[in-house]
């Protein structure tokens, strides 16, 4: 484990596990790296590096005023790829991460990366607009920001249900998962939880994924309530020059159980290849 301060003067906390080729894990909101923790140990037992950080204003990193926004999020991504000068990387990025790697690779390029993974990522855009009818209706993001305001612990607690598909008939509820989303969630500064969200939600990486020349699994829960595949999942693939789908049937955002066995067999394999 270690910090790196920024080029604008922001402590950044990153975990360094393990030996080998690079793969560097970008968590969603409002998490952090430890979201990751079994994605990180699984690929470092199997001969690589696993490194992840905590986002600006999340997690273990300093909660900044300024700098909470994707170009920013995807520079301090570069500068700590490059302060450790890491080569061949593989990014791998859930949801807001996701975003964040593509940013990454639209601000600058692939020059030090050979693949890319991107898990129920918010990309290419999720906010409904005339040109993207199959995205979220704003109102969804205001309440986001909302609940946030109002009563954020209540809010992530909530949230984690239908994060995880515990809200779904017949699902098996992992109170312990819940407390640890929460526990993350409540980590992360407010000011950094609210501009976020207009990040996420609101931010078009149509360009941004044109540029991606490496080979790049898209992987989605078909079930997922809280980016829906149609307007990202889907569309990330058809955008992407060299994409492969991976559509996990019943998943939810946040992979659990069989369906993160399922998830992990396909990173590794796609790791290796």
């Amino acid at each position: 484990m270690g910090t790196f301060t920024t080029s604008d003067g922001t402590e950044i906390f990153y975990k360094d596990w393990g030996t080998g080729r690079p793969v560097v894990f970008s968590h969603g909101w409002p998490l952090n790296a430890d979201a990751w923790d079994k994605q990180a140990r699984l690929v470092a037992d199997n001969g690589f590096r696993a490194i992840a950080h905590d986002r600006r204003g999340h997690g273990r990193s300093a909660q900044p005023w300024q700098g909470n926004h994707m170009d920013r999020y995807a520079d301090d991504l570069a500068e700590l790829i490059e302060g450790l000068n890491l080569t061949n990387v593989i990014l791998v990025g859930h949801s807001t991460g996701g975003g964040e790697v593509a940013r990454y690779i639209g601000r600058h390029g692939t020059g030090r990366v050979a693949k890319a993974v991107l898990l129920g990522a918010v990309p290419p855009l999720m906010l409904k607009t005339q040109d993207n009818p199959e995205g979220t209706p704003r109102e969804v993001f205001d309440g986001i920001r909302a609940g946030v305001e109002a009563d954020r612990s209540q809010f992530y607690w909530d949230l984690s249900e239908a994060f995880y598909g515990f809200n779904r008939p017949g699902a098996t509820v992992s109170e312990g998962l819940r407390r640890s989303f929460w526990l993350w969630s409540m980590q992360v500064g407010l000011k950094a939880a609210y501009d976020c969200v207009e990040q996420f939600s609101e931010q078009d990486f149509t360009e941004d994924l044109r540029r991606f020349d490496v080979p790049t699994l898209v992987a989605h829960g078909e079930d997922d309530q809280i980016v829906p595949i149609a307007a990202a999942g889907h569309r990330t693939a058809q955008i992407v020059k060299d994409a492969t789908l991976k559509v996990y049937p019943g998943a939810p955002h946040g992979l659990v159980g069989e369906f993160e066995k399922s998830f992990d067999a396909d990173l590794l394999d796609f790791i290796k290849s």
